[in-house]
């Protein structure tokens, strides 16, 4: 895991790589993902280094609301009128890849399909 100082997140909030911004405010950043898997992809990220929601706890219970509920107005401006997804990735296990919290969201024009394969799923 990272610390914020070296955090690839934490460089697109200051600035120092470039990203597609769609939102900025106090407390959050959202931007399009550089490796899209739906035709509308971006994240919401705390500009505070959180580097997982496994990490998460009632100290951070504000900045949490504040990126779920602007999700919505996020996706609404992003064309994804009939529906998103949100996807949380936490841990090794489950797939997180940048450990700063991120939260997907992630749309298009057609449904996009079960969320786990249910081979996968438990018995």
């Amino acid at each position: 895991m990272s610390s914020g100082e070296n955090c690839l997140f934490c460089r697109i909030v200051k600035g120092e790589i470039p990203s597609r911004k769609v939102y900025e405010d106090e407390e959050i950043f959202a931007f399009h993902d550089i490796n899209p898997v739906a035709p509308v992809h971006f994240m919401i990220i705390p500009k505070q280094h959180i580097a997982s929601l496994m990490e998460a706890d009632m100290r951070h219970q504000m900045v949490l609301g504040h990126i779920l509920a602007k999700a919505n107005e996020l996706a609404l401006s992003q064309g994804l009128n009939e529906g998103f997804r949100t996807v949380i990735n936490s841990g090794r296990i489950g797939m997180q890849e940048v450990y700063h919290l991120h939260v997907h969201i992630l749309g298009g024009t057609e449904p996009l399909g079960a969320m786990l394969k249910r081979s996968l799923r438990p018995a």
